[in-house]
């Protein structure tokens, strides 16, 4: 298990606890507990329901070229944005902190 706090978009922290052996992302952890975040592509990086700004100093995967091609086209982009369903719930990430972008109006 892992924990992962997430900010959310009122400024409380969610520290969520996670497994790594269920091949599970970000996005899907924020969804099971029960945070404002949609995955309306279920996972595929064909929206950007699930942006977030990573805020610890964490290495992770480099993003993709559809993961910077949907970043390319969202609202309130920063440098340390990334989507949460790119992130895969793994053991090197264990205490990630993450802030939820604004939504898109």
């Amino acid at each position: 298990m892992i924990t992962i706090t997430v900010i959310d978009r009122e400024g409380e922290t969610h520290k969520l606890e996670a497994p790594t052996d269920m091949n599970l992302n970000l996005m899907e952890l924020c969804k099971a507990g029960e945070l404002p975040v949609q995955g309306t592509c279920g996972g595929m990086a064909l929206c950007s329901t699930c942006h977030c700004y990573i805020e610890s100093e964490h290495e992770l995967k480099e993003a993709s070229t559809d993961e910077e091609d949907m970043l390319d086209q969202a609202f309130f982009v920063e440098d340390n944005s990334r989507l949460g369903c790119q992130i895969k719930l793994e053991e090197k990430i264990d205490g990630l902190v993450v802030r939820l972008a604004p939504e898109a109006e």
